[in-house]
């Protein structure tokens, strides 16, 4: 079974992921992200751009998704990352679906004002500076991801991280552990997810 996360940039993905990962024994992420990190790179700086519009990409997404999902037999893959355009969308969750996949997809939404306090939370006291990319496709993601094809849809602007990571879980009729972590533990575990994540170019 394959759980893919959507959503803005700062829309909670990783943290949900990684929530999820700790409560369901067996699981893998899976960051499609990776992916294009190890192509630009490859690529001198000043080519390089968007790396979703690399047909490289989509293909290497998928084709590892597509080993995990039937080789890793232990557990659900997650995978979280931003996916915007239709046909690039069609191209790697719909050909694994074709593939015969269990696919999930949720897209991780919330309002615009929610998703610029998270950024700014992360944005290692340089506040929205920092998530200048991130800010300025906001508008864009929202509107694309709240379209049909892109359920489904949870509103994340009242719900932690942890119950997110319940109703996703609750959705694809997986049952996670207990959450038995106190707030002082949950500080500290988003924490860490997110200094594992910090990109520093």
């Amino acid at each position: 079974m394959l759980l893919w996360l959507n959503g803005p940039f700062g829309g909670g993905k990783t943290q949900t992921a990684h929530e999820l990962h700790r409560r369901l024994p067996g699981s893998v992420v899976c960051d499609p992200e990776e992916v294009g990190f190890g192509l630009h790179r490859m690529t001198p700086p000043p080519l390089r751009a968007d790396f979703q519009d690399l047909r490289s990409w989509r293909q290497g997404v998928h084709e590892v998704l597509d080993l995990v999902l039937r080789r890793h037999g232990t557990g659900p893959v997650i995978a979280p990352m931003t996916l915007v355009d239709p046909g690039y969308f069609a191209e790697i969750v719909g050909r694994l679906r074709d593939d015969g996949h269990e696919v999930h997809h949720f897209a991780l939404l919330a309002g615009r004002d929610t998703v610029l306090r998270r950024l700014a939370e992360r944005g290692l006291g340089r506040g929205l500076k920092r998530e200048s990319f991130a800010v300025a496709r906001l508008d864009h993601c929202l509107e694309r991801l709240s379209r049909p094809e892109f359920a489904h849809h949870l509103h994340t602007d009242r719900m932690t991280v942890p119950q997110v990571a319940d109703a996703v879980a609750a959705h694809a009729g997986l049952r996670p552990l207990p959450d038995t972590y106190g707030p002082l533990r949950h500080r500290l575990h988003r924490a860490v997810v997110g200094l594992r994540h910090i990109r520093l170019g």
